[in-house]
């Protein structure tokens, strides 16, 4: 067959990407680190207190100000450039600057050395690796406080071979049309699954095994979550077609034949006077900026954009083309329907090239059935493919398409993948230098090109495929989106940028948040800062302070950004991408100096408002690289951010009062600045988490979940002896690879610790 080709550009090559990110995070390391000087970013939000150390007062600041373009920088930004630039080309520093830098590099090798020293001296302490090697034998129904696992459990008929516990039938649904249900929304069909029937039951098991210990960031109670359940492989995995290492009986369900695009869009079809299927187009492509106050120089960017083509970028190849959905809006006029409910998709990134394990399928299968087949259609999951060869011309030719749809994604999930490339969003974006627009620096690009093209959904999760929830996943995500939309606003991104430990924090909603009230004082976040080149788009408060708010504002409001990693302040962290963004800025107002956020992994959800500014600012030339655009443009825009303090487990037994100073380490106690374990070196601290993108725990849990040996634990020989592992509901990651293991196995990151 002959495919299609087109000419390679030279950031498409993985060498030419390789030298880039080397040559970037050198450049990053020498200007984090040259100078002990404190960065201080300039903005305010009209209140009397100062907000991040203001350097302008307000009159100065409210003085007309002249746009720049936004590849240009100010003054400012410029002679810094120079003075860099002749620092590097010469390479010579100042006594002084060199005895700084090596007493700073001695102070981080102290950190380190100090850190190493307790961790190791905890792996001698009672519970140390108690995370690891839990099971069925040692469960204790009564552990914990149940919450409301009652109504949601019903005993199952049937038993277990591998354990004398009574499975129970867990269903977290709603009470479909009820009273209280059909008050409010349309009547909800059932939708059908694989051969005909609605879809098989998760079970569990009530309690947690009794050495397992507790979470060392977040709680299941502050989520109204059940954690007094356990999961185990054969009763969570069973009905998606997992079958023991030595069953060869024939499976129940031929997967190869199974459509779950079809089954997912005859589901929201079928439910349809639930949800406004097609949605509306961006708003704000044509209202927020003008063609004065912007930073377009054509009017064909954001202005006298009539149609949604317009909204794509001229060139930009379309996603939807290939897909047989509802027709799209011609323009953003159509309204949703009155008590409609507010649909979600589910992006499962993944790329080209990506073997899919036995694991990966049922993982795919499960959220497919429990977070939409089960809904009625309130979510749709999405394999969302990068194409990583750019040469294969997938926009211009169908047989190209089609060649690379089954070449990399196994027939069940063909219908339901959306394939994208880096050529498809550079497009879009043709402000955004090329060599930033790409997947590694801008992640976020594609999920907004595919908010644009299916304005029917409005929530995105950005879902990574090497994550895990071991629990069930309409209960999972929907207990993060109850948590973030019962938040008050006052004092929100202060609770955000900090851990929520609760053995030190206490109560969340009382002792937790007085005290992070106390300790930040005057310097709090109350509306968006102002800025002359941004219009932010969310509501203003709805009093001039925030301690005149009792804690009202807010409360019922959707959160526009749910995230399950601290929003933290990277500016003085020595964080790798602190400074990664390009644009927003004017004559007075540099680059460097935008206040901003961010969260390590992007695993998160974001609403299409927030995707739709996100979009604007980038057909302007405004750029951030991927863990802090969302945050950043939250902050920016006003709009409502929570980070949702998940359970989060450690390999150590530490105390409430060390996981403070080590993770916790700024100056208000919050994990951004300085002092964030996120920083140059300092990463190695979360090696024993459960959720950190170099963590090891994740791998080791699942291996054992799925009945795998590593590290000593786990295998049949194993579980003969000590029974049958189980696990509480928990969001993994990373977890790569999930295949049976070799005896004598023992997994660890492959990742080196910066």
């Amino acid at each position: 067959m002959m495919l299609a080709v087109q000419p390679r550009r030279l950031l498409s090559r993985p060498r030419s990407l390789l030298v880039f990110a080397v040559f970037a995070a050198t450049l990053y390391w020498f200007l984090l680190h040259g100078t002990a000087t404190l960065h201080t970013t300039r903005w305010y939000d009209g209140r009397a207190g100062s907000v991040q150390a203001p350097l302008k007062d307000n009159t100065q600041a409210q003085l007309a100000q002249v746009p720049l373009p936004a590849n240009q920088q100010s003054s400012g930004d410029q002679s810094q450039h120079t003075e860099s630039e002749t620092e590097t080309e010469t390479g010579e520093m100042t006594e002084e600057e060199k005895k700084k830098k090596e007493a700073e590099e001695q102070r981080e090798e102290n950190l380190r050395e100090q850190f190493d020293k307790e961790y190791e001296a905890l792996a001698k302490e009672p519970g140390a690796d108690a995370l690891f090697g839990q099971t069925l034998t040692t469960l204790e129904p009564p552990k914990k406080r149940s919450l409301q696992i009652e109504q949601h459990l019903t005993p199952s008929i049937s038993k277990t071979y591998f354990t004398d516990h009574q499975p129970y039938i867990y269903n977290p649904y709603p009470k479909y049309n009820e009273k209280a249900w059909l008050d409010e929304r349309a009547q909800y069909v059932s939708c059908e699954g694989p051969g005909g029937a609605s879809g098989g039951d998760v079970m569990v098991f009530k309690g947690q095994p009794k050495a397992f210990p507790e979470p060392g960031f977040g709680s299941y109670e502050v989520l109204g979550m059940d954690g007094n359940l356990c999961y185990e492989r054969e009763t969570r995995l069973g009905i998606y077609g997992f079958q023991a290492d030595n069953d060869t009986s024939k499976p129940s369900v031929n997967w190869d034949k199974v459509r779950w695009g079809d089954l997912q869009e005859k589901c929201a079809r079928k439910n349809k006077a639930r949800f406004d299927l097609q949605g509306h187009s961006n708003p704000y492509v044509t209202t927020v900026y003008s063609r004065d106050n912007s930073s377009s120089n054509s009017e064909n960017d954001l202005g006298l954009l009539g149609g949604r083509s317009h909204d794509l970028g001229k060139g930009s190849p379309p996603l939807r083309r290939k897909r047989g959905l509802p027709e799209q809006p011609k323009s953003g006029k159509s309204k949703p329907l009155v008590g409609s409910e507010a649909r979600t998709a589910l992006l499962l990134r993944t790329y080209t090239g990506k073997e899919y394990s036995e694991n990966d399928k049922q993982v795919m299968r499960s959220l497919i059935t429990e977070l939409s087949l089960r809904t009625g259609g309130l979510y749709q999951v999405f394999l969302f493919v990068h194409v990583k060869d750019t040469s294969l011309a997938i926009w211009d030719d169908e047989e190209t398409y089609q060649y690379v749809l089954q070449r990399n994604v196994p027939p069940e999930f063909r219908d339901i993948a959306v394939l994208w490339n880096d050529e498809a969003t550079q497009t879009m974006y043709p402000k955004i230098d090329p060599k930033k627009a790409t997947v590694h620096v801008s992640q976020w690009l594609s999920v907004q090109k595919f908010a644009q093209e299916f304005p029917e959904f409005d929530y995105i999760w950005n879902w990574e495929i090497d994550a895990r929830v071991t629990g069930h996943h309409y209960d999972f995500v929907e207990k993060l989106a109850t948590f973030a939309k019962r938040q008050p606003r006052r004092g929100l991104w202060e609770r955000n940028e900090r851990y929520y430990i609760p053995s030190i924090h206490g109560d969340y909603d009382t002792q937790f948040r007085k005290e992070v009230e106390r300790i930040s004082g005057k310097d709090t976040i109350w509306g968006p800062p102002q800025l002359p080149f941004v219009t932010p788009i969310g509501p203003k408060p709805p009093v001039a302070k925030p301690e005149d708010d009792n804690y009202k504002w807010g409360v019922g409001e959707e959160a526009d950004l749910i995230t399950v990693a601290p929003i933290f302040n990277p500016i003085n962290s020595s964080w790798i991408s602190g400074n990664e963004l390009w644009g927003f800025n004017d004559s007075t107002h540099a680059t460097k100096d935008l206040p901003r956020r961010a969260t390590i992994v992007t695993h998160s959800r974001v609403s299409k408002k927030l995707l739709d500014i996100m979009h604007v600012e980038n057909l302007r030339g405004n750029h951030i690289s991927s863990e802090m655009v969302t945050q950043t443009t939250a902050l920016l825009h006003g709009l409502k951010a929570v980070y949702v303090p998940m359970p989060v487990f450690f390999d150590r037994p530490w105390k409430g009062k060390d996981l403070a100073k080590w993770f916790n380490g700024g100056l208000k106690g919050e994990s951004g600045g300085i002092g964030c374990a996120m920083g140059w070196g300092r990463e190695a601290r979360y090696r024993g988490s459960t959720w950190y993108y170099r963590a090891n725990p994740p791998q080791r849990l699942y291996l054992n979940f799925m009945g795998w040996e590593d590290t000593n634990v786990g295998g049949e020989d194993w579980e003969e002896t000590y029974g049958r592992p189980c696990l509480p509901p928990m969001l993994l990651h990373p977890i790569k690879d999930i295949e049976p293991t070799e005896p004598g196995y023992k997994s660890e990151s492959n990742l080196p610790y910066s």
